[in-house]
């Protein structure tokens, strides 16, 4: 007997769809997924629909982006690494749903680099956010103060749940809420960093194994913790520890190195840089929890599906960028510019390998919730099925009312590679797919089934080709136990399809002449 799709059993009607996307996330932050960070209102939409274990996404900002807006592997698009082309075939997700009725909003960040105006190339209906950069999280208002973010990002897509509601209540939507958070640099109000200031001086490494307990004890993971790597360098900007002594103090270190090895005034300094991470977290939770409350103003909330995930694992990076850092203002304020650095990344990635950037599973492993109350009848439930962010065009079509497989494709387009969730909200263990491929920054993997094989030849590390390594991740999702030398038949066999994968979804800007 087949088990009927949300969309059958609705009777065709349609949910409004809201896709929020944090920015630099770690896998482990949120309370649901095992993090002590307060995030209750996340935490609602899982209790009141599913958590995915096994989601993708592409290890970094802009691909991220390309995957969820476009349905391709970004190579496919040209945006890993970005160039600029807009390949003449690409459709973004508003326009595929246009012609479905659809009404689209975006709010927040856009980064993506081939297609400059939401509204005009990219066919939202309104759209706020197109032209943020990464220089800091106090926004400038035109009245002389300044706006966290998050909470900037939230006043715009709740202008835009308000005017939709009052001139086209009768039409679906669409609402691409992008916000900046957590990203470097770690800033936020004072108030909010305020509750987390007690709550790390225990250290990473004590914090890491509690996260790692409460994933296994909640079903998430079945994994040992991966062991905190201290001669992984943070990638960055600057010349190296003397520069950062001089614009940081000795409080700043290169490496996650044990807890117990640093001195008291590094240790002050990042639990400091730790409780402005997750004031972020926290801060960006109640204004979700805002726009969760608009919707059920608008009573909507049960026919809307929200979907929470985040971009890129928890970021290592250490860079100084806008107006640089103040060291004499209080950390986390509006002139500081400090990262969360490789440390609590770690953490955050918990209980995972490596940070943004790479293809560990640290880098590329994201939270995903889906809360649909009249369409997902589970509640707080687990899907362990593996996806990733190239889903969810095919995902939201699907809902749409296009079959997956008749979705229109532009002549001289590719095959979507992307596969519907929409039957993982009714049933577990429901999707399955051939292979899901990774490639950003030199950084190279590929998962079939329970197998994974990565190269960790990240650009500016000068790893060599041949460092590939295989990981079964039916028991070591951690990727602790190398494989390759036990199996090489299999590490040959995922390489030749790695390779093939390259080939395919490696898409050649046309030469100008």
């Amino acid at each position: 007997m087949t088990t009927p799709s949300p969309t059958e059993s609705l009777a065709g009607r349609r949910p409004n769809i809201m896709l929020v996307v944090m920015d630099d996330m770690g896998y482990s932050d949120p309370g649901c997924y095992g993090g002590e960070i307060e995030t209750p209102n996340v935490d609602r939409l899982a209790s009141s629909g599913v958590r995915f274990t096994q989601f993708y996404n592409t290890g970094r900002c802009w691909p991220s982006r390309a995957g969820i807006l476009t349905g391709y592997y970004p190579p496919q698009v040209c945006m890993d690494p970005p160039t600029g082309y807009r390949p003449p075939w690409q459709q973004l997700l508003p326009q595929h749903l246009d012609p479905c009725g659809y009404r689209s909003y975006h709010s927040g960040k856009w980064h993506m680099h081939n297609t400059k105006d939401p509204e005009r190339d990219g066919g939202f209906d309104k759209s706020s956010g197109g032209t943020i950069e990464q220089y800091g999280h106090f926004f400038h208002q035109e009245d002389g103060g300044t706006k966290f973010s998050a909470t900037a990002i939230t006043d715009h897509a709740l202008e835009c749940l308000e005017e939709h509601h009052a001139r086209h209540a009768e039409t679906p939507f669409f609402h691409y809420v992008c916000y900046t958070t957590p990203h470097f640099p770690v800033q936020a109000e004072q108030e909010d960093i305020d509750n987390y200031m007690d709550r790390y001086e225990e250290g990473w490494d004590v914090m890491r194994e509690r996260r790692w307990q409460r994933l296994r004890a909640l079903g998430i993971v079945n994994c040992d913790l991966s062991a905190r790597e201290p001669d992984v360098p943070a990638p960055h900007y600057l010349a190296g520890k003397d520069e950062w002594d001089d614009q940081y103090g000795p409080g700043e270190i290169e490496y996650a190195v044990p807890w117990d090895s640093l001195s008291a005034e590094q240790k002050r300094f990042q639990a400091t840089k730790m409780a402005i991470h997750a004031a972020m977290v926290d801060r960006t939770d109640r204004e979700i929890g805002r726009l969760l409350n608009q919707l059920e103003a608008m009573a909507v909330r049960e026919d809307t599906l929200v979907l929470f995930l985040s971009d890129n694992g928890a970021s290592a990076e250490m860079m100084i960028r806008g107006q640089g850092h103040d060291p004499s203002v209080p950390a986390g304020s509006e002139m500081s510019h400090l990262c969360l650095g490789p440390g609590w990344s770690t953490c955050s990635n918990a209980p995972f390998r490596r940070h943004k950037i790479w293809v560990h599973e640290g880098g590329v492993s994201t939270a995903l919730v889906a809360s649909w109350p009249n369409g997902i009848k589970a509640r707080g439930a687990l899907r362990h099925d593996m996806g990733h962010v190239i889903d969810f065009l095919p995902t939201i079509l699907e809902l749409a009312g296009v079959d997956p497989a008749e979705i229109p494709i532009p002549a001289g387009a590719p095959t979507l590679p992307g596969k519907s969730l929409v039957p993982t909200f009714a049933q577990d263990g429901s999707v399955t797919r051939d292979h899901i491929y990774f490639h950003h920054a030199g950084n190279r993997a590929l998962r079939v089934g329970d197998w994974k094989l990565v190269n960790e030849s990240l650009v500016d590390q000068g790893a060599s080709d041949n460092s590939w390594a295989l990981y079964d991740l039916s028991t070591d999702r951690c990727e602790m136990v190398d494989q390759s030398s036990q199996m090489p038949n299999k590490c040959q066999e995922m390489r030749a399809q790695w390779q093939a994968c390259e080939d395919e979804y490696r898409t050649q800007r046309p030469s100008i002449e």
